[in-house]
């Protein structure tokens, strides 16, 4: 490795390094695809025409872009428009070949006359068909539907609760919504409805009041008249013409597993997913179509790891398909039998491989190195076995480290044994990091998920405190220099624990948190008002009590040692008042803390800005635990 290179801590030449996401590419025109890669410094959609093998940089923000989608001819390319990572914009189209020589100005609006929103899904019909889902504060969710040489979209759907669009057939007859109109925000329905024609001026009824007319063809709603509500999702139509089967998640086993429902029979098939072994398969399932609409792609989610296997649906036949120990974060497969991936360990960066045995797309640049693998470990909490994955930095001994329990976020979400830059750095420095999949995480079944219930807050830091103890007893941790540390939710769960557990913690570091949970309900996006209402059993009106015992304010004269929060000022997830509030009673109350805000929104796009915040956590907790200052160790792995 040159000197110039060497020169760069390992740390941060993982957060430099280009990453790319799984390519997307077009139903009708395979050769053309859409990827994510930071490569540029900020994280933004790229073009790729696999035929001449081209790639092509299609957005350019200051704060970046991740949403896009290709139109299935593969001639035009939707990104998503917000304002300074306030998630709250437009569609523009652009296309795949790029602007016309001489443009000026921003990429043309997608569909006129639809006034900004937070995004509630979109889906392209393959014969010019668009549906565009849309969230607002004071309007619910809407759809609206524009037919090919329409004027205008018009409004199929409009409802209070939260929802969006599910999946479009491929004719472009039908349409899946997933919504929440029953008002549990954690299990989701699917309507099925026959799209009109044109722009038509009838009322729809189920949720379409004041709507341009819909027929629904099918309900599937597992929540509504049921003590133990399970959820069910849209995985998508099968990829032909006519047909009217549509591939679904449930819950109805008390984990998520894939089916198929024929929507206009009503017809249900459960897809029995056992081994070569005739095991059944523990852990959470998905599935989506292959090309032929004859055999299925499963993905397989198992205590934090992951693995893909086929399915046909002629012959019942489950069959792995060859991949390494680690974590799928998406596949796809394509139209030649292959299925392409992306993977990563915790000790090996990702890439996109194919089940062919290539390597099919690499980000330009270096590979960043790479850090240690995990371990497992499972300990009895108040709810049951807790796993989580633990990190000792290299060379080390033996322990007891100064250790950073690093929250996952969610908290409908789950640590995996995946590459990661933000832990791998900590290892750098001398920290042993933990991760604990407390219940509410997903890969455990339905009951670890749901049992977060009314207790907000609450019983995630019970997990954690029980992981705290085993860590301690041990000998991996230093009780004495013990760091919670988080972002969204788990930022507010460092917040929440430096108030609740004071004993426990040496330092908090929390970014983008929720602090106070009642102002935060009045400020957040609708969506997440939604989620927030199922979690605590009521608003804060209803169930003022609960809403006041998870909030962090209610503890902040109960915090011992220093803090440091990081927010976005455009965050429409944990909004910035919120926040200030919290940062303002510690000033009162003389508590020590920093404050670092940023102009974003529920986190950074750009490379610099992630290396800035992290780089000033660390610094931060150097100073009161001691340790490398940063930069000045392992500066090359290799």
């Amino acid at each position: 490795m040159s000197e110039e290179k060497s020169a760069v801590p390992a740390w941060e030449q993982r957060f430099r390094a280009a990453r790319v996401s799984l390519p997307d590419w077009a139903e009708d025109a395979p050769d053309r695809a859409l990827y994510v890669s930071n490569a540029s410094g900020a994280y933004e959609v790229y073009a790729w025409d696999r035929a001449t093998d081209t790639h092509r940089q299609v957005t350019d923000r200051p704060n970046g872009t991740t949403d896009a989608e290709l139109s299935p001819d593969g001639a035009w390319i939707w990104w998503f428009d917000d304002s300074d990572g306030d998630e709250f914009g437009i569609w523009r189209r652009q296309p795949f070949t790029g602007r016309p020589e001489g443009a000026e100005g921003p990429d043309e609006e997608a569909v006129p006359g639809l006034a900004p929103s937070y995004e509630a899904g979109l889906a392209l019909g393959r014969d010019g068909t668009v549906v565009v889902g849309r969230s607002t504060d004071d309007g619910g969710t809407t759809l609206h539907l524009r037919r090919p040489g329409a004027a205008e979209a018009v409004e199929i759907y409009r409802h209070a609760e939260y929802g969006g669009v599910g999946d479009l057939s491929h004719d472009g007859t039908l349409l899946a919504i997933d919504h929440t109109e029953h008002g549990d925000a954690m299990h989701g329905a699917i309507r099925v409805v026959r799209l009109p024609a044109g722009g038509g001026d009838g009322t729809g009824g189920d949720g379409n009041d004041g709507a341009a007319e819909v027929v629904t063809v099918a309900e599937l709603d597992e929540v509504t008249g049921s003590d133990e509500p399970r959820g069910v999702a849209c995985l998508g139509f099968a990829p032909l013409d006519g047909d009217t089967r549509l591939l679904v998640a449930h819950q109805r086993t008390g984990r998520w597993e894939p089916m198929i429902w024929d929507v206009e029979t009503g017809e249900e098939t459960a897809l029995v997913l056992r081994d070569e072994q005739g095991r059944e398969l523990p852990g959470d399932l998905s599935a989506q179509w292959r090309p032929d609409a004859r055999t299925l792609l499963i993905e397989h989610e198992y205590e934090a790891r992951s693995e893909l296997f086929s399915y046909s649906l002629d012959e019942h036949v489950l069959t792995r398909l060859d991949t390494p120990r680690g974590t799928v974060g998406g596949a796809t497969p394509r139209p030649d039998g292959t299925v392409e991936f992306l993977w990563s360990s915790a000790a090996e960066p990702s890439a996109v491989r194919s089940t062919a045995g290539t390597v099919v797309l690499r980000a330009p640049g270096a590979v960043p190195p790479g850090s240690v693998p995990v371990e497992d470990v499972w300990v009895d909490g108040p709810g049951g076995r807790v796993h989580a994955l633990v990190q000792r930095p290299a060379g080390a001994g033996d322990g007891p480290f100064p250790t950073v329990f690093e929250v996952h976020g969610g908290p409908t979400h789950h640590d995996s044994d995946s590459f990661a830059a933000g832990p791998a750095a900590w290892l750098d420095h001398g920290y042993a990091v933990v991760r604990v999949n407390y219940r509410g995480s997903t890969g455990y079944g339905q009951a670890w998920t749901d049992a977060l219930r009314e207790r907000v807050g609450l019983i995630e830091l019970e997990d954690i405190a029980a992981v705290r103890a085993w860590a301690v007893a041990s000998g991996l941790a230093d009780p004495e220099r013990l760091v919670l540390s988080g972002g969204s939710w788990g930022g507010y769960l460092t917040l929440l624990g430096l108030g609740t557990q004071p004993e426990l913690w040496s330092l908090g570091v929390a970014a983008v948190p929720v602090a106070d949970y009642l102002t935060a309900y009045d400020d957040e996006m609708e969506a997440l008002k939604a989620i927030d209402r199922t979690l605590f059993g009521g608003t804060p009106e209803e169930v003022p009590e609960r809403w006041t015992a998870s909030s962090p304010l209610t503890y902040v004269e109960r915090v011992r040692v220093p803090v440091y929060i990081s927010a976005g000022v455009n965050d429409p997830r944990c909004p910035i008042r919120q926040i200030d509030n919290y940062v303002e009673r510690l000033e009162r109350l003389g508590k020590p803390h920093e404050m670092y805000r940023y102009d974003a929104g529920h986190g950074s796009l750009v490379v610099d800005e992630r290396i800035k915040q992290l780089r000033l956590e660390i610094d931060f907790v150097r100073r009161h635990l001691g340790g490398a200052a940063v930069g000045e160790n392992q500066a090359d792995t290799e």
